[in-house]
């Protein structure tokens, strides 16, 4: 009985995620895009679950993934390089448009990469000293994103990069609307359910890396890396594992972003944004994917629709509250409140051996 209920609220569940876009667009497509900023955050947050809720290596710094992937698409696909280098022009007389198949690899290989390279010299680093260690890592990449303008103009600095290529699969553009039997579905709408698939596809990668042998691996390592080594687990090479696969997953969501926004710059990977993807994982519930998914949705929609709070609070007070401030003070409280009530997270995964006799039962 309880395994045709889990069915059937699976079955609600996902028809509800198809419509969804559908609903929201008749209000206008700003609540579409809520909803896939809400997505890409999921997909940020599943990634970073691996280094943080599995590994237990906490990582500030994973917005430059995020930041590497993003700008890897936008250079692979935009003119922007064929603008500033004479001999990619001659090669490329349209500008610099790779397909998805070629780009997609990329970015997600050269953020892997460069999570190795993080995690490489900071494998005997632990708790503080290596969140201040990625932290900096973090602030490094979008430095250089800002200054990488001169003497040759690669990221074009500050000013960002525009014209980037929408995403286009099997003939379809996802910039532009279609028309399914009379009903249009907007493009934002297009673009939920391209991230919805990720997504999809994430949580089944993360599930299967979880029951693993290289996720209770990790967990191991997690839980005391001193009995974990003396069990005989490769901590070094696992440590490093947890990293590029976590950064994969970050350079994956950056390319989606730059081809969803068509413009990105340095503002967009501030070290807030790694502070918001670190606490929607600790919020939602660490190293479980429900909590995971749960703590992404709520702190990357809530802000938004906090703005229509603030506005009327804002003229109740007379103009002297700013409504942006007092979007970031509302957040900021009902995070205190939920961890004040909820310190393992508003889903946190089943304490040891609870999980085993509910199997059992």
């Amino acid at each position: 009985m309880k395994q045709q209920q889990k069915i059937f609220l699976f079955l609600l569940a996902a028809v509800g995620l198809l419509v969804l876009p559908l609903v929201l667009q008749t209000f206008g497509n700003a609540w579409v895009r809520i909803a896939d900023m809400a997505l890409l955050f999921v997909l940020l947050s599943l990634g970073l679950n691996i280094v943080v809720g599995y590994a237990g290596l906490l990582d500030l710094g994973y917005v430059a993934f995020f930041a590497i992937g993003a700008y890897t698409f936008g250079l692979m696909a935009s003119p922007h390089l064929t603008e500033t280098f004479p001999a990619l022009a001659t090669m490329f007389p349209d500008g610099l448009h790779m397909p998805l198949w070629i780009i997609l690899p990329v970015a997600a290989a050269i953020a892997g990469l460069f999570g190795v390279l993080l995690g490489a010299p900071t494998l005997r680093l632990r708790g503080d000293y290596l969140a201040i260690v990625t932290l900096g890592f973090g602030e490094i990449i979008r430095v250089f994103l800002n200054n990488l303008d001169h003497p040759v103009n690669i990221t074009n600095g500050p000013k960002g990069i525009s014209q980037i290529d929408a995403f286009h699969i099997f003939g379809f553009d996802l910039s532009k609307k279609i028309v399914i039997g009379g009903f249009e579905v907007a493009s934002v709408s297009l673009y939920y359910y391209l991230f919805l698939f990720l997504v999809v596809v994430s949580v089944v990668i993360s599930h299967r890396l979880e029951l693993s042998r290289v996720g209770r691996a990790w967990m191991a390592i997690r839980e005391d890396e001193v009995a974990a080594k003396a069990m005989g687990i490769n901590t070094r090479n696992l440590k490093l594992l947890a990293f590029g696969m976590g950064a994969t997953f970050g350079g994956v969501s950056g390319a989606m972003f730059a081809s969803f926004q068509r413009f990105i710059s340095p503002e967009s990977f501030t070290l807030m944004e790694s502070v918001m993807i670190v606490a929607m994982v600790v919020l939602g519930g660490v190293g479980h994917l429900p909590g995971v998914i749960l703590g992404a949705v709520l702190l990357s929609a809530l802000p938004e629709v906090l703005r229509y709070v603030a506005g009327p609070l804002q003229e109740a007070t007379g103009g002297r509250l700013d409504a942006s401030i007092l979007r970031q003070l509302l957040t900021a409280l009902a995070m205190i409140i939920v961890m004040l009530l909820r310190p393992r997270g508003l889903w946190p995964s089943p304490e040891h051996g609870k999980s085993l006799q509910n199997a059992k039962g």
